[in-house]
């Protein structure tokens, strides 16, 4: 995988929110321009394209005050889309007048001369932490330790609103033959016929809540309901902390499946992760829970050993692993061999907006690459 951490070529971004447009550049891995805030008029087509050609408009003088260009555009933008050629279109509750079908990214490519790369919020959540991260961290670590095992595959999570996904795959970014590779319509893990992201959401930490409280105050957001845990807030504290341990069951029971095809490491961000002493029991429990044969046998839920890489303990054994010398049969080579299959999960170190910026940034500098 690139590093563009010294490339002096400049990207323009765009935070897209239902509320407000975030507009700036990226130069080297970090922003080089104040961000710019504008109302998105999400409801409105015209005045919310308008929005998005001042946003970037902007931008571009504020560069030309400092004798620099813009290489392209890219930025996350909420789905479905077809985002390879940069079409967004269907059910988008903060973007309603896109619900049609909107040529985004050939419209602000016209406008401005520029390629476009539009993509996923889970994409590029993965995409940057498999760049400037998780993995290269990991990687670091095993190899400053002298250990030969590496990792390139990469599953990003987000919990927020929703359960966003993001896989790398061997480096590069999975994003499908259809732009559709997601796991938050997977089944509840208590009820499938309910999707998982219903129960491993912003929303499900406060039903959660209400429903095991009793207390129907709709005004608690999980970081009240986090008070209420920690004992620094009036509250059910046993209710409050059921909640987020059940977020993390039914989130761990969508990771198992995931990592079962995708074999890498986890990386987990967004805000609710402030609370992750109470989250990552539950999702470590169905992580490494077992599962049984029709003739009894019992087996792993995942194949892999699963660790907990922000416990020391499990850290240091996770880096060592199961190294061992084998001879090569009708010699007296040996060679290094490590048996022990495994996988790690971690909370995010660079946050999922800063990880959502630098892989918007990388993702266009690596297809510019390529148009080369």
């Amino acid at each position: 995988m690139a590093n563009y951490t010294n490339d002096p070529r400049i990207v323009l971004t765009l935070d897209a929110g239902g509320t407000n447009m975030v507009f700036s550049a990226m130069k080297g891995g970090e922003f080089i321009v104040d961000p710019i805030t504008l109302p998105s008029n999400a409801a409105d087509l015209d005045l919310c394209l308008g929005t998005m050609v001042t946003g970037f408009r902007a931008v571009i003088w504020k560069l030309k005050e400092d004798n620099e260009q813009p290489s392209a555009i890219s930025f996350a933008f909420p789905g479905p889309a077809d985002y390879p050629n940069g079409i967004i279109g269907g059910y988008l509750p903060n973007f309603p007048s896109f619900r049609d079908g909107v040529a985004l990214g050939p419209y602000l490519s016209a406008e401005f001369g520029l390629p476009v790369f539009i993509n996923n919020d889970g994409d590029l959540y993965a995409y940057g932490e498999a760049l400037g991260g998780l993995l290269p961290e990991i990687n670091a670590r095993l190899e400053q330790a002298g250990s030969s095992k590496r990792y390139r595959n990469l599953i990003g999570y987000t919990f927020g609103t929703g359960l966003g996904i993001g896989t790398v795959i061997n480096g590069e970014l999975n994003r499908g033959d259809n732009s559709c590779v997601e796991t938050f319509c997977l089944p509840h893990t208590d009820n499938h016929d309910i999707i998982v992201e219903d129960g491993a959401s912003i929303r499900a930490v406060k039903r959660v809540y209400r429903q095991l409280s009793g207390d129907n105050d709709s005004t608690l957001e999980p970081k009240d309901i986090f008070d209420i845990a920690e004992g620094t807030r009036a509250g059910d504290q046993e209710a409050a902390r059921k909640s987020f341990e059940t977020m993390g069951r039914v989130a761990g029971d969508a990771m198992a499946t995931a990592v079962t095809l995708i074999d890498g490491l986890i990386v987990i961000g967004g805000g609710i992760t402030a609370a992750k002493k109470y989250i990552m029991p539950g999702l470590l429990e169905m992580l490494r829970s077992k599962m049984h044969t029709l003739a009894g046998d019992e087996l792993n839920r995942v194949q892999m050993k699963v660790y907990d890489l922000d416990n020391e303990a499990e850290f240091e054994q996770f880096i060592k692993g199961d190294e061992r010398k084998i001879k090569v049969y009708g010699s007296d080579r040996e060679v290094t061999y490590d048996p022990q299959k495994r996988i790690g999960v971690a909370i995010s170190k660079l946050g999922a907006s800063k990880a959502i910026s630098l892989g918007a940034y990388s993702f266009a500098l690596n297809q510019l690459d390529k148009m080369k």
